[in-house]
């Protein structure tokens, strides 16, 4: 198994619930910071409701001011539907389209207004879209460690949906803790379960923390032989259509810090990290 932790770096997460939209032009000069620092994947951007996420309205415009040399880190943006998914497909220098699909049914109404069963006909939809045009299709499994809204939640149930989502073609599926409410020990669990259940299949984690958990979900995410972990710089961001609180993204400094303790490569640029950190505090409220 390798010893490197691929990094998914999610300036669109950190943004999307901010209430003072942030320029077109900072936004594109952030990125274009975090483009140079050797993440595996940039997590953008979105195209979806600019009624649901007006931050995020302007990703087509973002995009166009992208500094993209070939070979460039690849990118990845989140969609809610199937309008989305056309929309971001047209587009040659997107590489990956997210979609989230949840565990609970109350929190897939509230992130796409669709239920789970019309959730997976979207999902199989845009897996043969992706094929189509070359991209590739990664499948959030939102609320993968139970949710706030009392909808039921099992260790089967996750297994089934990756069994759905296998049947499709669906290769990186990636569970995600959409309020933070995992153990480090339910991480490692249900990762260690499902990592060696479905070789053929790239598991990712997508985890909302505290800086108190941070490193110890890191370090369950490894436990458990998953390689792939979405992240934000400084923590920012959370899912705005979870609950009203927003429990923060886990922090990039995190995972380099559990790296570094652990001999553990993770491929990043840390002059280039220290420059775009330094934008980060133009881009965001802290």
């Amino acid at each position: 198994m390798t010893n490197t932790l691929h990094i998914v770096e999610c300036p669109r997460d950190a943004m999307q619930g901010l209430h003072d939209f942030i320029p077109t032009k900072l936004k594109a000069r952030y990125l274009n910071a975090l483009l140079k620092v050797g993440y595996h994947t940039l997590d953008f951007g979105s195209f979806v409701s600019p009624k649901a996420i007006p931050q995020l309205k302007d990703t087509a415009q973002v995009l166009e001011l992208l500094d993209l040399p070939q070979g460039h880190t690849p990118l990845l943006a989140i969609v809610a539907n199937m309008r989305g998914a056309e929309a971001a497909a047209a587009f040659e220098q997107i590489s990956y389209l997210g979609f989230p699909l949840s565990l609970s049914e109350t929190f897939q109404q509230r992130n796409t207004n669709i239920g789970i069963e019309k959730a997976f006909e979207v999902v199989q939809n845009m897996q043969a879209l992706c094929q189509k045009s070359g991209k590739t299709l990664v499948t959030y499994i939102s609320m993968g460690f139970g949710n706030p809204y009392g909808d039921p939640y099992s260790m089967e149930s996750i297994e089934e949906f990756v069994q759905k989502l296998d049947s499709f073609g669906v290769k990186i599926i990636s569970l995600a803790d959409t309020v933070g409410a995992a153990t480090p020990q339910e991480v490692t669990q249900a990762l260690g379960h499902l990592i060696p259940t479905f070789e053929h299949i790239t598991f990712g984690a997508h985890l909302h923390c505290t800086p108190q958990t941070a490193l110890p979900k890191v370090q369950a995410v490894w436990q458990a032989g998953c390689r792939r972990i979405d992240a934000a710089m400084m923590g920012l961001g959370g899912c705005p259509m979870a609950t009203d609180d927003l429990t923060g993204n886990l922090a990039t400094e995190s995972v380099i810090d559990f790296c570094s303790k652990n001999y553990i490569e993770h491929g990043l640029n840390m002059d280039m990290f220290k420059q775009a950190g330094a934008l980060a505090t133009q881009v965001f409220p802290l």
